[in-house]
């Protein structure tokens, strides 16, 4: 089983995580998904989480002691390899994803605001990750992103057939699909699909393959 525990400020943001495949996983007791809200470890009469930074700009900075204390309260013995989504950091990839399905928990911290306070960041995480070169308004949508991703990976979860004939297995992108009808508003499904001839047919799922990978990823192989 691969347990996630979620730190975030808006926990109900996380519904679809108990949908579809994963709600599946979830019972079959493949995953677990907790959702800790870290505003709950505040020490101020408020329940504040965050302040002014210190360099000029807008917005607010999350500060150190919400997050260190349930951390020390959620993961004591830091056991569980930790994760901060920030669009500050390296771009999660297939090859990262598959490497994070082998872990047995992963801790993700859900940034907000204007960010995180960098001393609880280099005192307390693993690593950091991306979704993509863009920005967004916290970190909970790249959180769902991961789990979503790395669960995939979790034995059991799907069949290890779909796992080898998807995109960015070995470095490509998956051929295009087809069901019926054989023919819809004039377009047709390729002829070979319908031959029978596994042999042609894995030839032009490769072709497909190849010209797929040209088509939208020439260049960023080597970004």
């Amino acid at each position: 089983m691969l347990h996630w525990t979620i730190m975030t400020l808006f926990p109900e943001m996380f519904a679809p995580l108990q949908t579809s495949i994963l709600a599946r996983a979830a019972k079959a007791e493949k995953i677990k998904i907790d959702l800790v809200n870290f505003r709950d470890y505040s020490t101020d009469k408020h329940r504040k989480v965050d302040d002014y930074s210190f360099s000029p700009g807008a917005g607010l900075v999350l500060m150190c002691q919400p997050i260190a204390d349930c951390l020390q309260a959620i993961d004591p013995e830091h056991r569980a390899h930790r994760i901060f989504m920030t669009p500050a950091a390296p771009i999660l990839n297939q090859a990262k994803v598959e490497a994070l399905a082998k872990y047995d928990r992963i801790i993700i911290l859900c940034g907000h605001y204007e960010g995180v306070d960098q001393r609880v960041i280099d005192a307390c995480f693993d690593e950091v990750i991306a979704i993509g070169k863009f920005v967004l308004t916290g970190g909970e949508i790249p959180a769902m992103v991961l789990v979503d991703a790395v669960s995939r990976y979790v034995g059991g979860v799907i069949s290890q057939a779909s796992l080898r004939d998807e995109s960015y297995v070995e470095g490509k992108l998956e051929y295009p699909q087809y069901t019926r009808p054989r023919e819809w508003q004039g377009r047709a499904v390729p002829a070979v699909l319908l031959s029978g001839n596994h042999a042609a047919i894995q030839k032009w799922k490769n072709a497909a393959s190849e010209t797929v990978t040209a088509k939208y990823l020439k260049g960023e192989q080597h970004d």
